[in-house]
């Protein structure tokens, strides 16, 4: 086994050009000594993989996207200690290396976990860009514990970080889970996974301070372009802020006033500074023990069972569409 099919991008192309994803074939990666080599049954496609394919720069090299994935492990590097060949397991990926949409992936076994024995292969690979990003969010940049109290506003609930976010925060913590969703269907998914309350981000400054006279006590936000002066109006004094997009018009001086504490999540940093890797591993084994305790459920909600260019070309376009409740799964 030296080659293996892939799903590659050589341009940042629109989905409407058949060329923006294609079928291919490359080099099955070589290992690198702590690095095992995983048969993908099951990635998901995150917001993160659209815009990194929106901005490729064209090359003749083909930049193999992807994430998310549970698989099996088919072999291992030389000083790996926590896999063996066999094991179903489930990460996050590295954003510096090529990704998981191809047959084989090479990963550092630190930031890879055992998948949940409940989940199928499907529903695990929902989780852990998500769970990952929604963990170090709650627990590493807002520091809470099993007895915070306070609100803690989600923004963009039903997307893939607010969906586990919010069971996260409801499981782990006392705080009350205040959600943003527009639609019927958006604000359903956001109740039956936990929040408290679900207002319209349309009119969050009248909404949030409806249901939170006293202000915001944590915020989190996927959307902040645009939103910075409403976010100083309903945050209280010594209120915090994680965002995980990327503002162009962010003036951070207006929250002085109210020493409003901004933090940057994002959950690449570990594997690609090589700092603290294996705290990924522990976070995801964690998961997987909630998992199978029905603490927390997968939030897959569509499932595409064709692992090709056309697949993931169909999951790319669910996410584009702005409208995708939960997550997207392509599976073999």
């Amino acid at each position: 086994m030296t080659t293996m099919k892939a799903i590659g991008s050589f341009a940042a192309l629109p989905l409407s050009d058949p060329l923006a994803l294609q079928d291919i074939e490359i080099d099955v990666p070589e290992l690198r000594p702590h690095d095992i080599l995983v048969r993908v049954m099951a990635v998901s496609v995150n917001p993160v993989d659209v815009k990194r394919r929106q901005s490729l720069a064209a090359s003749s090299t083909p930049t193999i996207l992807g994430f998310d994935a549970a698989g099996v492990v088919e072999a291992v590097g030389t000083a790996v200690q926590t896999h063996s060949v066999g094991d179903e397991v489930w990460y996050a990926g590295d954003i510096s290396r090529n990704g998981t949409n191809a047959e084989f992936h090479a990963v550092d076994e630190r930031i890879v976990s055992r998948k949940p024995v409940s989940l199928s292969f499907a529903a695990a690979a929902a989780l852990p860009l998500t769970t990952i990003t929604a963990w170090e969010s709650l627990f590493e940049r807002f520091s809470l514990n099993a007895e915070s109290t306070g609100d803690l506003l989600v923004l963009g609930a039903a997307g893939g970080v607010g969906s586990i976010m919010i069971q996260l925060a409801k499981a782990l913590t006392k705080v009350r889970v205040i959600a943003t969703a527009s639609r019927d269907e958006s604000r359903d998914w956001a109740i039956q996974l936990g929040a408290d309350a679900v207002i319209d981000h349309h009119n969050l400054v009248d909404e949030a301070t409806h249901v939170a006279p006293n202000g915001i006590d944590y915020l989190f936000t996927p959307q902040t372009q645009g939103n910075g002066e409403n976010f100083v109006k309903i945050l209280r004094p010594f209120g915090q802020i994680t965002a995980i997009d990327d503002p162009t018009d962010l003036d951070v001086t207006s929250l002085k006033a109210k020493s409003i504490s901004w933090h940057w999540e994002f959950m690449f940093t570990r594997p690609l500074y090589g700092y603290d890797m294996v705290a990924q591993q522990r976070l995801l084994a964690r998961t997987a023990e909630l998992v199978d305790s029905a603490v927390l459920r997968t939030t897959v909600t569509t499932t595409i069972e064709d692992f090709s260019a056309v697949g993931i070309r169909q999951a790319h376009s669910e996410i584009e569409s702005g409208h995708a409740v939960g997550k997207v799964v392509v599976t073999r």
